[in-house]
């Protein structure tokens, strides 16, 4: 048997960290793949975690936003310092808040949506890790807002905690100074907040290195001979098709009836057959197809630090007639039993069984619960969420659905691959797999 991938790196970390002069701090499983992944792009660019907001013209006290963006930082250590490589080993070098908030000029005849697309594409390869960037239209009646934070930094629990704290930062400072609107400094319109913070609160420091720790240890003790077995005869078959990253995506939208009742206990293999029936109508092939998932949160006990604390599960979406709910449900209610197997563990698992897939994906999914996220609220007006489409996309296929008041489905893809008539036939499938598991006649 191997040495766990955890181990070996958390044998290079020490090394690395000891011989610092400034503190270092391990990583997590995914946060390591985030920083691995960017290094091997052509860009460069971190993967992003973006929320858009849209508020009335006039609401975003901008200098304001910044102090708060950074009053929330120092809480934070992951949102502090930098992701960076340090002798070929990703780690958290701990610094000061790591924060952006800037006015987005909109060209002539453009949008506040595509000038926001374009600074996201625009990212810094080193930072800064949390971004708020405004963006209106001269003539519009709306300001949209992208909180942006480089995955590595933020999870789907992370983003709510954001959310919730940013409100409460702004409120604060806004008490403070009642009535005032600071100018926006900089010829771009950043502000940065105030310089006073210059590192993390010890307590939360010492916080998140505990949740960090304890998920570590978690991912090394889910990387033992049961895990390997279990993923080797559920993804040994994964011939895959060959995914990855891709720039030119469309995106279709459909909103669906909430899952209640019976519906909810199978909600998630539902969304899973489905996604499998759209990844298959697209890439065509007779092969099983490597659909993620990210899944998890903090570890039992652990502290609730920022960060990112998910795993990203594989499901062999395998062609052929419909499956019956409860046996989907079965067999990834099983794949859970091993969800802290860190994805590189799972390739290895995978390849050793027989696989030639080389771990890159051919379809995500992405599931959010609104119910758990506070809205984000900026001088009394909660914002209103939206979506942009045209964002770049981790595998050539996904499917994004938030459950709230109701069910909203969003499927994107890669248009440079597949084309639009494809797509919009996948998008079907996607729904009438749903509604057959989900609302039934």
């Amino acid at each position: 048997m191997h040495a766990s991938i955890t181990a070996a790196y958390l044998a290079r970390y020490r090394s690395a960290a000891a011989d610092s002069p400034v503190e270092l701090l391990p990583l997590t499983g995914a946060q390591r793949r985030f920083l691995i992944t960017r290094r091997l792009a052509a860009q460069g660019r971190p993967d992003v975690v973006p929320l858009f907001l849209a508020y009335p013209r006039g609401t975003i006290d901008l200098p304001r936003l910044g102090r708060a963006a950074t009053a929330t930082a120092v809480r934070h250590p992951a949102l502090c310092g930098g992701f960076t490589t340090v002798r070929g080993t990703p780690v958290l070098r701990v610094g000061a808040p790591s924060t952006e908030a800037a006015q987005v000029a909109v060209a002539p005849g453009g949008t506040a949506r595509s000038a926001l697309r374009e600074a996201l594409l625009d990212w810094p390869a080193d930072g800064p890790t949390l971004r708020l960037l405004v963006a209106r239209e001269p003539d519009g009646e709306e300001e949209l807002l992208a909180l942006a934070v480089d995955h590595a930094a933020c999870d789907e629990q992370s983003l709510g905690i954001l959310t919730a704290e940013l409100t409460d930062a702004y409120a604060r400072d806004e008490a403070a100074a009642p009535g005032s609107r600071g100018a926006v400094s900089g010829a771009d319109g950043a502000a940065s907040g105030s310089a006073a913070a210059s590192a993390p609160d010890q307590a939360a420091l010492a916080a998140y290195r505990e949740a960090i720790d304890l998920q570590l240890a978690a991912e090394s003790a889910a990387a033992g001979p049961a895990a390997h077995a279990h993923w080797g005869r559920r993804l040994g078959g994964i011939t895959g098709t060959g995914g990855g990253a891709t720039e030119a995506t469309g995106m279709l939208s459909h909103r669906l009836p909430a899952a209640e009742g019976a519906a909810r206990t199978a909600f998630f293999p539902a969304l899973l057959d489905a996604t499998a029936a759209a990844a298959h109508r697209l890439h065509q092939t007779d092969g099983q197809l490597a659909l993620g998932y990210p899944w998890g949160g903090r570890p039992p006990g652990a502290p609730a630090a920022l960060g990112c604390f998910l795993n990203t599960l594989v499901h062999p979406a395998a062609p052929g007639a419909a499956t019956a709910l409860d046996d989907l449900a079965d067999a990834w209610w099983k794949d859970l039993d091993h969800a802290d197997t860190p994805f590189d563990e799972v390739v290895r698992a995978a390849r050793t069984a027989g696989s030639p897939w080389s771990g890159a994906l051919d379809g995500m999914l992405t599931l959010e619960d609104l119910h758990r996220r506070p809205p984000l609220v900026l001088g009394g007006v909660p914002g209103r969420e939206t979506h942009l489409a045209g964002r770049p996309l981790a595998a050539p296929l996904a499917v994004a659905a938030a459950h709230g008041d109701d069910l909203l489905v969003r499927l994107a893809w890669d248009r440079e691959r597949f084309p639009e008539a494809t797509a919009r036939a996948a998008f079907d499938d996607l729904l009438a797999t749903l509604r057959r598991h989900l609302q039934p006649a």
